[in-house]
């Protein structure tokens, strides 16, 4: 069969550049490229990197996407289905709306595509592809394969260093996809022989883990960490707050190679965390657990979120100087977006407060709801002017890590990535990304 696998372009929020579109490419892609027979021609569009130049007749197109990328993923189904090609829609919108997807497509994917490939695959070819594929149990993650990296160019990307060992996370957060009804309720990893054998076939020695939570199963990890101790890695992850309450395992992560860890720290307000159900934080351990981490000289990225229901319009100049007196080093805010299918949007859908239903406005730069305690343009106008501050040369300065060692990463991302980011980023439509992810690999940690 003639397959082609489809990531629609990403939306860009008011701070992002071309980085966000070519910073990796889509893992699940690559992994239902890794799954499919060498029997069938299979080809990987990414429009983030490339247009799609032909819509003509194919046997079946697979396409992933996200709330907001989902109007595009319409269309693109719209244009392969009039052509006489079937159309398969999977990802995390298509798996927590599947209603809403399957008027776009001739089928869904629900959940894990894995364990439903094969099958998704020999009814395509027989010309009978199901409305509806559902992932209803899985008991591990050993079918999941290395994913093809020779199916796609990697030089389009900053990126190609990502390795992913587990999926899902052990908290349901209301506003995360994790609390809808699809998401199984089990955390999985992956094995770990075959997980350290993917990064040995990456021929590096940076790592991005690109887990929902790194630090989610302890005992795995540790065991883990214990594998890949010989590599002499450098690595990154995204890990929840409750990490500064397990400092014999950040020890461990440092000693491995650790250099800089993302954390959902969402509000420094604890009746917001509350709210929202994210149980694992706790806000007055925040600030040691930032001091732990900086001693071991690991960098943090701060994942902040605004307008909780307790958010008043003081919430944005009160985060900014928590931040900078605690000398955070890189900031990822959102706006808080009730995405179809979670808890909230279900709360916030029975009090009437939905205000904005354009889906491609959900991706966490739009105010689509009424707040509580301030106005869509107080929210918005906090938004964009806390990234504008955060990021400004004066609190560069005052942020600035006390480690030497980290200061190149540091500025690196704080002048090159977010404050100049759409200067730097046009190398990227030269197809040199992947050369300006080695040049800063090389830079920061002395590595390619």
């Amino acid at each position: 069969m003639k397959i082609k696998l489809v990531a629609p372009k990403m939306s860009l929020r008011p701070m992002d550049t071309e980085f966000k579109r070519r910073m990796v490419p889509s893992m699940s892609l690559l992994v239902l490229a890794a799954l499919t027979p060498d029997t069938h021609d299979l080809e990987i569009i990414d429009e983030n990197t490339s247009p799609i130049n032909d819509f003509s007749r194919a046997d079946l197109v697979g396409i992933t996407c996200t709330v907001d990328t989902f109007d595009r993923a319409r269309t693109i189904a719209s244009r392969f289905r009039a052509s006489g090609t079937p159309v398969i829609m999977g990802g995390i919108f298509p798996s927590a709306c599947p209603e809403i997807a399957g008027q776009a497509s001739d089928s869904v994917c629900v959940g894990y595509a894995e364990p439903l490939w094969a099958d998704i695959l020999a009814d395509a070819q027989k010309g009978s592809l199901q409305k509806l594929y559902r992932c209803s149990d899985v008991s591990d993650l050993r079918m999941v394969p290395h994913p093809k990296w020779d199916a796609i160019s990697r030089t389009r990307y900053l990126y190609t260093n990502v390795v992913t060992t587990s999926r899902g996370c052990p908290h349901q957060c209301d506003f995360c996809y994790n609390s809808c009804e699809y998401v199984p309720r089990w955390y999985l990893r992956r094995p770990v022989d075959s997980t350290v054998r993917e990064i040995e076939q990456l021929d590096t020695k940076q790592v991005m883990f690109v887990d929902d939570n790194f630090i989610g199963n302890t005992t795995w990890l540790d065991e883990f960490l214990t594998a890949i101790a010989p590599l002499d890695l450098t690595w990154h992850a995204a890990v929840s707050a409750d990490i500064g309450n397990k400092l014999p395992l950040l020890d461990k992560m440092q000693e491995t190679g650790c250099h800089s860890l993302f954390i959902g720290f969402e509000s420094i307000n604890q009746a917001s965390i509350a709210g929202v159900m994210k149980r694992q934080n706790r806000v007055v351990q925040y600030e040691r657990t930032i001091q732990e981490i900086h001693s071991r000289g690991i960098m943090v990225n701060a994942s902040m979120v605004f307008g909780f229901d307790q958010d008043t319009s003081d919430v944005f100049d009160d985060t900014l100087q928590w931040l900078v007196n605690n000398r955070v080093e890189t900031m990822t805010a959102h706006i808080l977006t009730p995405y179809p299918g979670t808890m909230l949007h279900t709360r916030l859908e029975k009090e009437g407060r939905i205000t904005d239903r354009n889906l491609s406005h959900y991706n966490t730069s739009h105010v689509v709801y009424r707040p509580a305690l301030m106005s869509p343009d107080e929210l918005l106008d906090g938004y964009l002017n806390i990234y504008k501050d955060f990021y400004s040369a004066r609190n560069i300065v005052r942020r600035m890590p006390e480690s030497r060692d980290r200061w190149f990463p540091y500025l690196l991302f704080n002048l090159g990535y977010r404050k100049f980011g759409a200067i730097t980023s046009t190398m990227g439509r030269f197809g040199l990304m992947s050369s300006l992810g080695r040049i800063a690999r090389k830079l920061s940690y002395g590595i390619g």
